[in-house]
């Protein structure tokens, strides 16, 4: 069967890629880039928040917290006993893997031996192998996995904010899950996930690099099945409260200094990707012009002692939540809460000043083209925006087209006390407050 190839390509950019979609049914994407390294990854839209969905027997079912994450463990081992790392290693390939909420992702870098690995990276993701045996064996590897995460203050900081904040979407679900769960997955299990979302036409594979889309089909047909196989998937509905569950969380672990993690809750969740796109830069300038460390309430509160250097923000979007973050460390949380309260309520009133947001505007439109000076970071754009049916090369334009009164005009949201909230972590010997 003859492929049909389309090519996108941006002229401001003057980069461009290529789509095809393979007779198994996988969409596969190759971004041409004369760089040394050479990176492919392979992804399913499968991730921690998939827990509750039709299975086979069109029955709803709801499985343990963690098997997305359980699944990308246990891949890596083949049925002839072998590892699939030290594979990629022979190659001089360094290859990894990672779940988050809402997708599995597989890939290597190289700089040789690109046909090889690929094929590689084909073959263990789509020849599952479990056991009782293994997997029992790999339920003690994860539980020590999750222990480690246990102890990591700043992600136990943003866990329970994610708890706290959210009280039905999956994405307040541990990725890992917790120790009490993975101890209820089972072989049959682990293949019962497997058939359904990591059917090929549920995945894409991006490739970047100094390669051709003839070089990669040509590994694609080596190892992929000539026919579509396409079985329904159909997640659990659920239904999220616009407002936050709790308005604080804390707990007391061995740091030096209180962490905070203070959320803004997005309950505007466009369904048309596009419109998705557009709110995810223009709250991406909203967060650099407000909170950069370049602004006046960052200097403000760092000046005052009420901030360290050990400081962040972000924000972040799917079909399903969309919330802000800013971090730190304080010796007092809520004092900072109050201060950044007080400065957002004031900015409603006077709007944020057009020079903060040209600024914003050439920060974010830096970062974008600088992005393409990596094989890794084109690669991972490229599969974030297509699995979000968003358009790669359309973001410059979007951040040249965002004004600031539409910018202005999320600052409302940001102001509303039950769409914050506050996590904390303490040093074990001082008291905790009090929870809302």
């Amino acid at each position: 069967m003859e492929m049909k190839t389309k090519e996108y390509s941006s002229a401001l950019l003057r980069e461009h890629y290529f789509e095809m979609r393979h007779p198994s049914g996988l969409p596969v994407y190759v971004f041409p880039k004369k760089l040394t390294t050479t990176y492919a990854i392979l992804s399913t839209r499968y991730g921690a928040m998939d827990t509750s969905f039709r299975a086979s027997d069109g029955n709803f079912i709801t499985v343990p917290d963690g098997v997305a994450h359980f699944l990308e463990h246990k891949l890596f081992e083949n049925p002839d006993g072998s590892d699939s790392f030290a594979k990629f290693s022979v190659w001089g390939a360094d290859a990894n893997a990672y779940t988050t909420a809402n997708r599995t992702a597989y890939l290597f870098s190289c700089t040789e031996h690109f046909s090889e690995a690929l094929e590689e990276l084909l073959t263990f993701v789509t020849t599952p192998y479990f056991t009782p045996e293994t997997v029992k064996k790999e339920q003690g590897i994860i539980a020590e996995e999750i222990r480690m995460y246990d102890d990591s203050p700043w992600d136990r900081c943003f866990q329970q904010l994610m708890e706290a904040m959210y009280a039905e979407c999956g994405i307040r679900k541990n990725i890992c899950g917790t120790e009490r769960s993975i101890g209820e997955i089972t072989d049959r299990l682990l293949y019962d996930c497997y058939r359904i979302f990591y059917q090929p036409c549920n995945m894409a594979l991006v490739v970047c690099g100094d390669v051709t889309p003839e070089e990669v089909l040509a590994v694609c047909d080596r190892v992929l099945p000539q026919e579509t196989i396409r079985l329904p998937i159909e997640r659990a509905p659920f239904t999220e409260p616009d407002t936050v569950s709790r308005r604080r969380i804390e707990a007391r672990m061995q740091v030096a200094k209180p962490l905070f993690t203070l959320g803004f809750k997005d309950p505007i969740l466009p369904a048309d990707p596009l419109a998705r796109s557009r709110r995810y830069v223009a709250m991406n300038l909203l967060d650099e012009a407000i909170f950069s460390r370049a602004g006046a309430l960052y200097s403000a509160l760092f000046e005052e002692g009420l901030l360290t250097t050990s400081y962040s923000y972000s924000y972040s979007n799917t079909d399903r939540c969309a919330f802000h973050t800013v971090s730190g460390e304080t010796d007092d949380p809520d004092a900072v809460e109050a201060r950044i309260a007080a400065y957002l309520e004031q900015l409603v009133k006077t709007g944020i000043d057009a020079d903060e947001i040209e600024r914003a505007r050439r920060v974010l439109y830096a970062d974008e083209l600088q992005s393409y000076d990596s094989t890794e970071e084109i690669a991972n754009e490229l599969l974030s925006y297509l699995f979000d049916g968003a358009d790669l090369f359309g973001q410059p334009a979007l951040i040249e087209d965002i004004t600031a009164d539409e910018v202005n005009a999320l600052l409302p949201m940001l102001t509303r006390a039950d769409l914050r909230c506050l996590s904390v972590i303490r040093p074990q010997e001082e008291p905790e407050k009090e929870e809302n």
